[in-house]
């Protein structure tokens, strides 16, 4: 009888436990798109013996940070203030240690303070960015296993009360909350599934200052410091922690500096090795400041190029960094290899130049700081990796980098991981060849979602570099990707991910307490990737106006014409059929949503889907036009041809509200007639109308060609 009775009791108190583990953990298993995440740690309703007031009747909470934390817990401390401020009209004071009595947010890295016992210091203990949030009496305690957890849990905390990771991009405002009142909160975070995890701000064409000859911005200009804290504010807020900042821009030691002191590595890409800056070699005479002869040349220079990779340790020594190696051109093509030589003699210059990388970095660097190399199989180092891997012999301590296709589709993954650690290159923008997708997002969530769980399953995960150039287009995507890279097994553990992806984005960016608008901007969104799920989609009607302009030029002319390609013709209209219910669903949407949600939805669906769908109605017209028996209803379908491209030329505009401006204007990788300028029909129509369709077509050009 004691035995059952003791047998009830182990399984009572053995049920409690796990209830309260469950309980205890609910929060933090609530993360994988499954509820709003804005807001939902504010308590609405009757306040709990538990919560905790942040600030009312007059008061705010401080918001204690000791002096022996990172700078980058300094940081987020004061992003949090701010966002504390936006959110109930208060500013928190930042102070070094507690006052008697006051409601207190203390953000703390394990063995930097005395921390209660609430808070599970032993399974944080060793492990990497790991967190916990938790209320104890009038305290909010932000604990991270490392400078960079604690980081995150306040990034978290703000998201929770209300703070859009993304406001900058998005513009939304958090709502007004005062008296503002937590409720009880146990949230821990383990350990990321990807080690690192950044962005790769590439082919600036939009942001440098000052303008050229031609009124573009220039090449090879500055970008001011503020935007550069734009995109550091939001990749730390999404909890990532590398960043490379810059292509072609001008370089100043103060914009990699703000990365390294507000917690992200600073990295350079697969051909800025040890980041030195090859572009800069010539453009920013660099090689002379660093007293090396300007010649880019393993073979004749090898020396000199020792002397310019050192300059580029020696000028970044003090930060965190993660060092690519490896070789290629100063401007991002290929290493030229002397006539004659073998594939195995080109991995063995490979294996020389990484080798002599690895070490003058090693023996650069202070003997309690351990490197972290990258060598990225980008172009033809991939393919000569391919053909022999092992005549490389990298180094260990070298994380290999597998790429994508430009396209979102990976080109190779490990199938052994060897005695190396291994990462992926992955690209939401792309710019060259017909996969460039520098206006829209058109990398759909079901091709990341399809491609990631590929990376994970192949062990992939130290490092992941995504290209988001100047990120505004492609935060959607970038969302989806910082979600699976903090917490793969959380996100794949359920079926069709994409989907849920979808669902809870629009939920959590249009969602409504009173309406069904989220249903709507599902179906927005899920109309728009399914018309423009490749990045050469979008310019297929660009081109058939190009196509039927010059028809119309030989028709005015009296020249030899031939009607367009009957499958070309289905295709437009199998399009526009597509794009008419897009159009109906998107402009429902519209009308449903708050002012600040449609400016953003005008943006993220509306840009890409108007892109195509004035182009479609446009090359419609002109086939009417070249169809058409007389020349009155030739230049009416001709005029309403243009009435369509004018409409998307104001559409555009709207998109370029503050801090915008200029966004969708022409630059050196969008000049009036390259194939992927948005405005090329409309300049084409417009010089076919100025000259009454006398003359030839000014063709389209590519930059690559």
């Amino acid at each position: 009888m004691a035995v059952k009775t003791n047998l009830r009791i182990f399984i009572f108190c053995l049920t409690f436990l796990l209830c309260f583990v469950q309980l205890s953990n609910a929060q933090s298993k609530k993360t994988a798109w499954d509820k709003t995440l804005r807001g939902a740690w504010i308590q609405d309703d009757q306040q709990g013996v538990k919560d905790v007031i942040l600030a009312g009747n007059g008061k705010v909470c401080e918001i204690v940070v000791g002096k022996n934390e990172n700078s980058a817990v300094r940081q987020a401390a004061e992003f949090l203030a701010g966002d504390l401020e936006k959110i109930c009209g208060s500013k928190p004071k930042i102070v070094e240690s507690a006052s008697k009595n006051a409601v207190s947010i203390r953000l703390v890295t394990l063995g930097n303070s005395d921390i209660p016992s609430e808070v599970e210091a032993t399974s944080l203990k060793g492990k990497w960015e790991s967190y916990q949030i938790i209320t104890s009496g009038r305290n909010v305690w932000l604990v991270g296993s490392d400078f960079r957890g604690t980081a995150f849990a306040a990034y978290t905390l703000s998201e929770q009360l209300g703070i859009d990771p993304l406001y900058i991009w998005t513009g939304y405002r958090p709502e007004f909350h005062n008296p503002l009142v937590l409720k009880q909160t146990n949230f821990k975070a383990d350990s990321p599934t990807f080690r690192y995890r950044g962005c790769f701000h590439d082919d600036e064409d939009i942001l440098q200052r000052p303008f050229n000859d031609q009124g573009y911005p220039k090449l090879d200009g500055d970008i001011s410091l503020d935007w550069y804290k734009k995109w550091f504010e939001t990749e730390l807020r999404l909890r990532m922690n590398m960043v490379v900042p810059y292509t072609r821009a001008h370089r100043r030691f103060e914009v990699q500096k703000i990365a390294s002191d507000w917690g992200l590595f600073f990295t350079g890409q697969h051909y800025d090795v040890l980041v030195s800056n090859p572009f800069g070699f010539d453009r920013f005479n660099l090689a002379k400041e660093r007293g090396v002869k300007p010649v880019w040349n393993w073979f004749t220079n090898r020396e000199g190029m020792i002397k310019y990779w050192q300059g580029g340790i020696d000028e970044n020594r003090d930060l965190n960094v993660i060092w690519p190696v490896g070789m290629r051109g100063l401007s991002d093509e290929p290493f030229e290899f002397p006539n004659g030589m073998t594939d195995e003699q080109k991995a063995a210059i490979f294996r020389d130049v990484i080798r002599t990388q690895v070490d003058l970095v090693t023996k650069s660097l202070p003997t309690d700081k351990t490197p972290i190399f990258t060598f990225t199989m980008y172009g033809e180092m991939f393919e000569y990796y391919q053909k022999n891997a092992a005549a490389f012999d990298l180094p260990p301590n070298v994380t290999i980098v597998w790429i994508d296709n430009n396209d979102g589709i990976m080109s190779g993954l490990p199938k052994d991981l060897g005695r190396w650690k291994h990462g992926i290159y992955y690209h939401l923008a792309y710019w060259w060849g017909p996969n460039t997708k520098q206006e829209v997002h058109t990398i759909t969530p079901a091709r990341i979602a399809q491609e990631f769980e590929k990376v994970v399953k192949a062990k992939a995960t130290e490092y992941m570099l995504v290209n988001v150039s100047e990120m505004r287009d492609y935060i959607m995507g970038l969302r989806m990707i910082s979600d699976i890279t903090w917490n793969a097994p959380a996100i794949f553990s359920n079926p069709n991910p994409a989907e849920k992806f979808t669902a809870w984005w629009t939920r959590e960016y249009f969602g409504s307490k009173n309406s069904n608008t989220s249903q709507l901007a599902e179906e927005s969104y899920n109309n728009y990737f399914s018309i423009i799920d490749t990045a050469d989609k979008l310019w297929f009607s660009s081109n058939c106006v190009e196509q039927l302009l010059g028809k119309l030029y030989e028709k005015i002319g009296n020249r030899n014409f031939t009607p367009i390609n009957p499958d070309t013709l289905k295709i437009l209209q199998t399009r526009i059929e597509k794009q008419d219910k897009a159009y109906r669903v998107y402009n429902s949407a519209q009308k449903a949503l708050s002012l600040s949600q449609q400016r953003f939805f005008s943006v993220d669906v509306g840009i890409g889907m108007l892109i195509d769908y004035r182009h479609s109605q446009a090359a419609l017209k002109l086939n009417e036009a070249l169809n058409a028996p007389n020349a009155t209803l030739m230049w009416q379908a001709v005029f309403e041809a243009r009435s369509a491209l004018e409409q998307l030329e104001v559409e555009l505009a709207r998109g370029e509200y503050p801090p915008f401006e200029r966004w969708y204007h022409e630059t050196w990788l969008r000049e009036p007639l390259f194939v992927t300028n948005p405005h090329r029909p409309f300049n084409q129509i417009r010089s076919f109308i100025s000259n009454e369709g006398l003359g030839s077509l000014p063709r389209s050009k590519q930059r690559w060609e």
